[in-house]
């Protein structure tokens, strides 16, 4: 495989947006890739290099932006190479979806704002949307029974947003297959129960930040797959 040119970045997470769109994960082998990230000069797709869970914020408003990273824990920048001028440009960030709700709501006057909001709460609305999410969240407890309903709704409203590109919206996502419910499962579990998020941004290598937090995912879901038998013999 052909190895990249890593871009020059001071500090933080960086997520190329490549000029050829026939990259390939060099992981899960996934694409064409429209984001990736570069890992000793190899692509990897935004689910393998757990940044997945993350929207994209493009550049043109600078207080939303600015707002958005303040309120969110884990973000990236994203930029392309100019090959006119011969150098890689800003051309937004990744930020959490909830972040970037509430810096919306620190800036309700922006026009721009309203109707980006407008915009995403439209395709929460859509009725086969709703309809997968309620199968896949069924689907958790059945796999999780000790899984508190409320996580796992929250889980597969995450990982099934149309147009995401999470494991939600895969092949086998879309087919509820065991493999892809426990993947969303398990990347729940990792960014909210644990502080890998937290290692990332300190800069704490991917792959040692799951091998830190790796005991306590697996608590998690033992103790989830468990539930039922706990609550009949407690």
């Amino acid at each position: 495989m052909t190895r990249l040119a890593t871009p020059r970045h001071h500090g933080g997470l960086l997520v190329v947006q490549p000029v050829r769109r026939d990259k390939r994960c060099a992981a899960c082998r996934r694409g064409p890739l429209s984001l990736l990230v570069l890992e000793d000069g190899a692509p990897r797709c935004l689910e393998c290099a757990d940044l997945a869970h993350l929207v994209f914020l493009p550049r043109g408003d600078t207080a939303l932006t600015r707002r958005s990273r303040e309120e969110s824990a884990l973000s990236a920048v994203v930029v392309r190479f100019n090959r006119r001028k011969a150098r890689y440009e800003r051309q937004g960030v990744l930020v959490e979806e909830a972040a970037l709700a509430r810096a919306e709501v620190r800036c309700l006057a922006d026009a721009e704002a309203r109707r980006r909001r407008r915009a995403r709460d439209a395709k929460r609305r859509a009725a086969a949307d709703v309809r997968f999410t309620e199968a896949f969240a069924a689907e958790i407890l059945r796999l999780f029974p000790g899984c508190p309903a409320e996580r796992a709704r929250a889980i597969a409203a995450h990982a099934s947003v149309r147009g995401s590109g999470r494991v939600g919206r895969t092949a086998a996502g879309r087919a509820l297959t065991e493999g892809a419910v426990i993947s969303a499962v398990v990347a729940g579990v990792r960014h909210v129960d644990t502080p890998y998020d937290q290692l990332l941004m300190s800069g704490v290598p991917r792959y040692e930040a799951r091998r830190r937090i790796a005991g306590t995912v697996e608590a998690v879901l033992r103790e989830w797959e468990a539930g039922a038998a706990v609550r009949l013999t407690g």
